[in-house]
């Protein structure tokens, strides 16, 4: 892209954010992302840390292969990205993954704060440089395309931060990043650092210059927009702004500043907004990751207004409290009316309205859950589809499917649940157990027919609508006893997994337990996959 203006968007959700607590994603979860995030218009993609583990290895080639060979509306497939440290085995594994797309990009970092050097690495200045200029050049003996980051360059000397980066350059680099690992700077620093890197780095003037920044001060996307005004044209965004810790910059929150405030930034994106809605709550769904009310863009309450005042100037002209339009993300204001008479053809235009174009086999699914909820509500709103699009369409293998739930309950008698589930081999088993109530019993059965020891560590439920027959929606996380362990490409160090589950009814305990299900089933497939030899799981990769 030859336009001075032109900002790229890198995408990393399938990356960092999915180093969020809890929001491991299978590779077949990861692939259905990726498809949405090429339809969004994302530039480039980080799709994993293929040293991670042979199952990240395994879904970043998939992404290469079928992402990152497909056209979309006359627009180049986007690069696919693989991140490596600054490390030969790592860069190998990187290329396995990625080699199979049309334009891949290997993106290889390396420290260069004082307290990163010193207390990590142990290395000196001098060998932090070597090392860069030794494993970027390694990297572009495999791929043109070759993107460096100084980790934590927030924090790092700038006269340093030159050297090294002069040097990438020197070894073949054609992007430099720039992160703020931690989210220590703030706007006028981090500007000022880019502005810096700009002026006075060798060769800054023939790559592009990228940010990356954290939100743990709350300033990732005020950070990244100080970076773009100095002269950054790439962004490293999540959807949802989901990342470790404080999670990252916000992709749709970058991209409505530059859209909505265009004369302010002078840049645009190739971003298709009216797809970012669609994505976040995907994002949402399958990470296990709620999205705020209040968060900005994509929050249930973005739109809305209650104050009688707001409400006023709302019904005089929208301007006077809204800044964008909601049809300008994706979002449709109607509230439909559907109900149990309605058909097939009226809910695949309603989800289309919403943004999801449903293949035939997919509009049955929902169509059949839609008319089970229809015989309990009178009226089915566009927040009851949407939980139900969620708990159909993206729900992991089951190895383990509910078939039949009673529970009992209440002052007098001791709760208790019966359970009933289809495992593997297709044959039912049944449990009855007691508990402390009416969800630990329904768990602690399937706990007794499923037999995965582990962990609950958070337990979620919402209304998804008013009313006394609202739909229910229930987020668990757990983790195995036996936990998943993969590398993080931070520390290099394994560190435990944790997966979620979703469940949507307008019974609370049998959405319960579904979610409890879809979190135990994704435990049992990630086994299933770790539990193959690497030598096999390597084969398949390069294949």
């Amino acid at each position: 892209m030859n336009d001075p203006n032109y900002v790229r968007i890198f995408d990393t959700t399938l990356r960092d954010g999915e180093q969020s607590p809890g929001a491991t994603l299978s590779s077949d979860e990861k692939l259905q992302i990726a498809h949405t995030l090429a339809d969004l218009g994302v530039d480039i993609m980080e799709a994993g840390f293929p040293a991670a583990s042979p199952d990240d290895l395994e879904a970043v080639r998939r992404i290469a292969v079928e992402v990152g060979n497909k056209e979309r509306d006359g627009r180049h497939p986007p690069i696919i990205c693989g991140l490596a440290r600054a490390v030969k085995s790592d860069i190998d594994k990187c290329w396995q993954a990625i080699r199979h797309a049309r334009r891949p990009r290997i993106h290889t970092f390396l420290a260069t704060s004082p307290i990163h050097m010193k207390y990590k690495l142990q290395l000196d200045p001098e060998e932090v440089v070597d090392q860069v200029r030794e494993m970027v050049a390694y990297a572009k003996t495999y791929c043109d395309d070759v993107e460096f980051s100084p980790e934590d360059a927030g924090r790092s000397d700038p006269q340093f931060l030159y050297l090294v980066l002069g040097e990438a350059i020197k070894a073949g680099a054609t992007t430099i990043n720039i992160p703020d690992t931690v989210g220590y700077t703030t706007p006028q620093e981090f500007g000022a650092l880019i502005n810096g890197i700009r002026q006075h780095t060798p060769g800054a003037d023939n790559v592009v210059i990228s940010v990356h920044c954290h939100n743990d001060l709350g300033l990732a996307t005020a950070n990244t927009l100080a970076g773009i005004q100095n002269g950054a044209r790439q962004v490293e965004v999540t959807i949802n702004g989901i990342g470790e810790r404080a999670g990252n910059t916000s992709l749709e929150e970058v991209v409505m500043a530059l859209k909505t405030r265009n004369p302010v930034y002078n840049a645009d994106t190739g971003i298709d907004t009216t797809q970012i809605t669609k994505v976040s709550r995907m994002v949402a769904s399958l990470t296990g990751m709620a999205v705020q009310p209040n968060k900005a863009i994509v929050g249930a309450n973005a739109f809305a207004h209650e104050a009688g005042i707001h409400q006023d100037g709302m019904l005089k002209h929208e301007e006077t409290y809204e800044i964008m339009r909601p049809e300008t993300v994706g979002l449709n204001k109607s509230e439909l009316v559907l109900g149990k008479h309605s058909g097939r053809h009226a809910l695949r235009a309603r989800m289309r309205e919403l943004g999801y174009e449903l293949d035939t086999g997919s509009l049955q699914e929902v169509f059949d859950r839609f008319k089970e909820l229809a015989d309990k509500k009178k009226v089915i709103t566009n927040a009851d589809l949407l939980a139900l699009m969620k708990d159909e369409l993206y729900q992991p293998e089951e190895l383990y499917a509910l078939v039949d739930l009673q529970v009992t309950c209440g002052t007098v008698n001791l709760p208790m649940a019966s359970v009933r589930l289809r495992g593997p081999d297709g044959e039912l088993a049944t449990a009855a157990t007691i508990g402390a109530g009416p969800i630990d019993a329904c768990y602690k059965a399937i706990d007794a027919i499923v037999q995965l020891p582990n962990t609950l560590l958070e337990y979620t439920v919402r209304s998804v609508t008013d009313g006394i027959d609202a739909i229910g929606e229930v987020i668990v996380r757990v983790a195995p006893e036996q936990a998943q362990m993969r590398k993080s490409p931070q520390t290099g160090f394994d560190m435990p997994r944790q997966f979620s589950g979703h469940g949507a009814e307008t019974d609370i305990v049998v959405a319960s337990a579904k979610a409890y299900l879809s979190a135990l089933n994704k435990i049992l497939v990630a086994e299933g996959v770790e539990g193959m030899e690497e030598t096999e799981q390597m084969e398949m990769a390069v294949a």
